[in-house]
């Protein structure tokens, strides 16, 4: 990516609603996500469980991202969701700005946070596929209902099918679209749902594609235990942390790097220690400034000479709006805003 000056260190592919995965030049192989976890080094897995509603093992992982990662790593988003599914979970959670997402089940690549696709992709994927076709032969099987009309893509067709009748569409499905010229695939999950996809499409090809263009290396007979046949394993170890917070734990485990989060007080001491960059001192200032607005600071005094000592009084405060302000008339304003959402749920 061009804000990288170098090879990446970390490749971190998340499919969000369930699996991520983090690859390394070292041949590490990692898989978490918001709702389960699990995370594979060569044939280990770590998995945990979800239940993260209140997003705390999410914004410790995001923390931690930022702090260590960021600046040499790559984060992907990974996901069956269609772009304007992508954009309603980006509302309700607090999710890191990939570099690249994976969307549409692996059918759709973009980049950066204009979401820009990546049209050479899409163009492999033009083999044997039209999508007119696949429709004309679908609206001639009673037993598929379309999906919604943002779940149809450019190249995915989706639909709703009955379990008890799914074997048998989408052998008749398949046969009448080869026999059409096609070279696709059908993908049938959860039971209901059924999507038609070009031959070269799914998740794990896009993520064959982007390491080929970042010169990346995949892993060789490896897999992980999730559902998706291109992702199995079967050495499993539980994480007894949850969530994302499960993939620090997995860091720590194989002694990956930097896994403890600045969101917690004993880690941010540790880390500041061992791991002290400029990227952890502007995440641990942040979190700071939270805590003060959340009204989580009991000796005020003191935090504000704390702050004081640490911040270069010359420095410029840069806002998210573009507005700049000389640090020391913000540090001097900071009484008027203690605990001013300590009854939201609002974090930075």
């Amino acid at each position: 990516m061009d804000r990288l000056y170098c090879p990446a260190r970390f490749m971190l592919v998340s499919d969000l609603d369930y699996t991520m995965v983090l690859l390394s030049q070292h041949m590490a192989l990692f898989f978490f996500g918001l709702i389960t976890c699990c995370i594979l080094r060569g044939d280990g897995v770590i998995q945990v469980d979800h239940d993260d509603r209140d997003n705390n093992a999410l914004l410790r992982f995001n923390a931690m991202w930022e702090a260590y990662f960021h600046h040499d790593s790559l984060l992907i988003f990974s996901s069956g969701r269609s772009p304007t599914a992508y954009k309603e979970l980006r509302n309700e959670k607090p999710l890191l700005t990939p570099d690249i997402t994976v969307m549409s089940v692996g059918t759709e690549i973009a980049y950066g946070d204009s979401i820009v696709p990546d049209i050479h992709w899409e163009q492999s994927l033009n083999k044997k596929w039209n999508k007119n076709i696949v429709t004309e032969v679908t609206a001639k099987l009673p037993e598929l209902v379309l999906q919604s009309e943002t779940e149809q893509r450019p190249h995915k067709v989706s639909f709703f099918v009955e379990k008890t009748n799914a074997f048998k569409v989408i052998e008749v499905l398949q046969r009448r679209l080869i026999e059409k010229g096609l070279d696709i695939k059908i993908f049938y999950s959860r039971g209901v749902a059924l999507d038609v996809l070009p031959r070269g499409a799914r998740k794990g090809q896009a993520l064959t594609y982007l390491m080929n263009k970042f010169n990346g290396k995949i892993p060789k007979n490896t897999r992980v235990s999730n559902a998706q046949e291109e992702l199995n394993n079967q050495n499993i170890l539980h994480a007894f942390e949850r969530c994302a917070a499960g993939i620090m734990q997995a860091i720590g485990h194989f002694d990956l790097g930097p896994y403890l989060s600045p969101r917690d007080e004993l880690d941010s001491r540790i880390s500041s220690k061992i791991f002290r960059n400029p990227a952890f001192e502007v995440v641990d200032t942040y979190l700071a400034y939270e805590k003060w607005l959340r009204g989580e600071v009991e000796e005020s005094e003191k935090f504000i000479q704390i702050m004081k000592a640490k911040l270069h009084l010359s420095g410029v405060f840069v806002h998210a709006s573009g507005v700049e302000k000389a640090l020391n008339e913000c540090l001097d304003a900071l009484d008027l805003g203690c605990g001013w959402i300590k009854f939201h749920l609002l974090r930075l």
